[in-house]
């Protein structure tokens, strides 16, 4: 008998997981999550899941939870003797601290990794890390999924002329510079310059954007700073309108404030993180991964390829269509 797959969710990522078993057409796996009154976390699944495959989804948003949550899982998915162990990370937290950027510092992003595999994962599925080499610090598999295959459609049903992208920073720029060559548009780097983290000191466009519909593309929206600063900018210098897609709304500290008051026509981001439930603005706008998630998740247990879900294999397709 094949192994069966069950999809059991962190409390990271409840309705994003609910969404991926709707998807998938399988109930979600039945699991509770204590947390002790001395913080100690202590998961426990309520059915068996012997000679399975385990997806287990958390986001590691408020990571010190959500990291030893997850780790706490796989360690009792192991236990359980669970025949293969996938986690499902649509926001991997630390995927900032990616190198030694000052002397005496932590590469956190390396050691959450081996966290993972130490706990006994068998196999990583995520999303738009912060730094692509992050798959690296790895051992075992990693599915690194990309956010154009939610972006690429809402950006063409947009309709928009003279349209240009934008990236807010430089280290944002091949990203940006793939999804151009999609469209066969033009883009401009936002170069800022720091003094501090979440705190800009300046910044400056490179390239012509007057007259232009800018969109702004990035893998994630912390405190809104760089953004909001990019749409004052670019719309001082002549832009049309000005839009932003981040996949991760990591948004902390007064981001939803930030956004809502900056120039930006709308910030669109993906269900990666929820949202904060009390939010009722009008600018952000929330696209799901649920049905990529599903389907890679399928792959992933049918030993199929996954290359049909990233924007390469988009723009062969569309050149061929030409």
């Amino acid at each position: 008998m094949a192994p069966s797959v069950k999809i059991f969710s962190g409390r990271g990522s409840h309705e994003l997981s609910a969404e991926i078993a709707r998807s998938f057409k399988i109930p979600q796996g039945k699991i509770n999550i204590q947390k002790f009154s001395d913080g100690e976390i202590q998961p426990v699944f309520l059915e068996s899941i012997r000679g399975d495959y385990v997806f287990l989804i958390q986001s590691t948003c408020s990571p010190s939870d959500n990291i030893i949550e997850l780790l706490l899982m796989i360690d009792a998915a192991k236990r359980a003797s669970a025949y293969k162990i996938i986690a499902v990370i649509p926001y991997f937290g630390y995927a900032r601290q990616d190198r030694k950027d000052k002397p005496r510092v932590a590469i956190g992003s390396k050691l959450v990794a081996s966290l993972l595999e130490t706990a006994g994962a068998n196999r990583v599925i995520t999303m738009d890390l912060h730094a692509p080499q992050i798959q690296a610090f790895f051992d075992i598999p990693v599915d690194h999924l990309d956010s154009s295959a939610i972006f690429i459609p809402y950006i063409e049903n947009l309709n928009l002329e003279n349209l240009t992208f934008a990236a807010p920073d430089v280290g944002s720029s091949n990203r940006v510079r793939e999804i151009a060559s999609y469209f066969n548009a033009e883009m401009v780097i936002c170069d800022k310059h720091r003094k501090r983290a979440n705190e800009i000191a300046s910044m400056v466009v490179i390239g012509d954007v007057e007259g232009r519909n800018i969109i702004l593309i990035d893998d994630l929206c912390d405190t809104g700073g760089t953004l909001a600063k990019a749409a004052a900018l670019l719309k001082e210098k002549g832009a049309i309108s000005v839009r932003a897609l981040c996949t991760h709304p990591v948004l902390s500290g007064n981001a939803y404030e930030t956004i809502e008051n900056s120039e930006l026509e709308e910030l669109v981001v993906c269900d990666t993180i929820p949202l904060k439930s009390d939010y009722c603005g009008s600018k952000i706008k929330v696209l799901s991964v649920a049905d990529l998630f599903a389907i890679a998740i399928r792959n992933a247990y049918e030993n199929k390829s996954i290359t049909s879900l990233f924007i390469h294999s988009q723009l062969k397709e569309k050149v061929g269509r030409v």
